[in-house]
């Protein structure tokens, strides 16, 4: 059986599903099939999104910004949306979760830190602790 497939979205690809995706492969391995994309993609990874995911040990800065598919949002599992109220090309096949968190555009690492704690821990609560 293959591992479920997490998509994480939000406006840019930039910030905030960068870290989603990142913090999910750091915290869950190898249990899913982890990817992000955006409605609009940036050209880069945000630097700070960046930063704070390497001091855990995983480097994204390769990682390149992307527009969700239909493709992508019939074929995960669990579509999560770090902005609620996205307007998605397609309704998702999957379990659509819906998270609130602020776009880190112009932070600084500093003041991404808390964001991705946050993250971190509704990753855990709602994917880690419920599977």
């Amino acid at each position: 059986m293959s591992n479920p497939t997490v998509l994480f979205l939000c406006q840019h690809n930039a910030g905030r599903s960068q870290l989603g995706a990142a913090l999910l492969e750091i915290l869950a391995g190898d249990r899913y099939t982890i990817t992000s994309a955006g409605l609009s993609p940036a050209d880069t990874v945000n630097p700070a999104i960046a930063s704070t995911v390497a001091e855990l040990g995983l480097d994204i800065t390769d990682r390149t910004p992307r527009a969700v598919t239909v493709d992508d949002l019939q074929h995960a599992d669990i579509v999560i949306a770090m902005k609620p109220g996205l307007d998605l090309p397609a309704v998702p096949s999957g379990r659509l979760l819906e998270w609130k968190f602020p776009d880190p555009t112009d932070w600084s690492t500093e003041n991404v830190r808390p964001l991705r704690e946050a993250v971190a821990l509704r990753i855990q609560s709602e994917l880690l602790d419920e599977g």
